[in-house]
């Protein structure tokens, strides 16, 4: 069984307890419980002799549950850690701006498990070919927004942002809750993305799960840029919303593949 960390409401340290004794120890001032993720290899997890693995299914299914109680998450993407909720709940979109601190003006991405789901919630114009060479990946591609969408996220904008990233486990988490994830970064509004859970462990008491993948990428600025924001709502062009950490490799394909015209900020 996986092993939990619970972080207490109380002044005393986190303790650290194994799945099977969990059941006998919860007490009601328990809040966030902390799941790890163990790296999977050829030769099987990479965890010492006698240590329990975790079961990655247990993981997404506490995750799960946490998401359809209304609650926000703390989970690995392939670019930095995020904050999960799920979209169509109008509740559980207001917690992730409430515990960011986040501009209500400031619109969410959201998250899907495959590019099938994209038709669902957006109104894609581009080829589906395009969709596929940039997702999965570390790429935000905005698009007009379909009535599907909850109205409650962003209503101040007909677009979306729409991320597919190339993991495992957040595409898993949401195509197990059935519809988009709100998504956003796991940080206080205005401050330095995460690569590591301890770096946003002053969130931890305000979410119901934090899931540690470990570390993301290295140390250097450039792991911390977030995903590239494409704005392809405007046919035949695109616009850069935000370089992020792949815009060299992005724009290539979207002008030599696709002949895509850059729109730039007099256009």
């Amino acid at each position: 069984m996986l092993g939990v960390r619970f972080l207490c409401n109380r002044t005393t340290p986190t303790a650290v307890y194994s799945y099977t004794t969990l059941a006998k120890t919860m007490c009601k001032e328990l809040k966030t419980r902390v799941l790890r993720l163990v790296p999977q290899t050829a030769n099987g997890p990479t965890v010492p002799n006698g240590v329990k693995q975790p079961d990655w299914q247990e993981v997404l299914e506490t995750t799960v549950t946490s998401l359809k109680e209304g609650q926000v998450v703390a989970v690995p993407t392939d670019t930095i850690y995020g904050l999960a909720a799920l979209a169509q709940s109008s509740e559980a979109v207001r917690k992730v701006y409430d515990i960011k601190g986040r501009n209500g003006q400031k619109p969410l991405a959201i998250c899907v498990g495959e590019i099938d789901d994209i038709y669902r919630f957006c109104k894609v114009t581009v080829p589906e070919a395009l969709l596929r060479d940039l997702l999965p990946g570390p790429v935000t591609l905005v698009l007009e927004r379909s009535e599907a969408l909850n109205s409650d996220l962003n209503p101040f904008t007909p677009l979306v942002g729409v991320r597919i990233p190339n993991h495992t486990f957040i595409r898993r988490l949401a195509q197990m809750c059935g519809g988009p994830l709100a998504l956003t970064s796991a940080n206080i509004s205005s401050q330095t993305s995460t690569v590591a859970v301890e770096e946003f462990r002053d969130l931890w008491p305000r979410l119901a799960v934090v899931v540690d993948g470990g570390s993301i990428g290295g140390q250097t600025p450039e792991c911390r840029l977030g995903s590239t924001v494409i704005d392809l709502s405007a046919s035949g062009r695109y616009r850069v919303i935000r370089p992020g950490c792949a815009l060299p490799t992005t724009v290539e394909i979207l002008e030599q593949k696709y002949r895509l015209s850059r729109e730039t900020e007099n256009h």
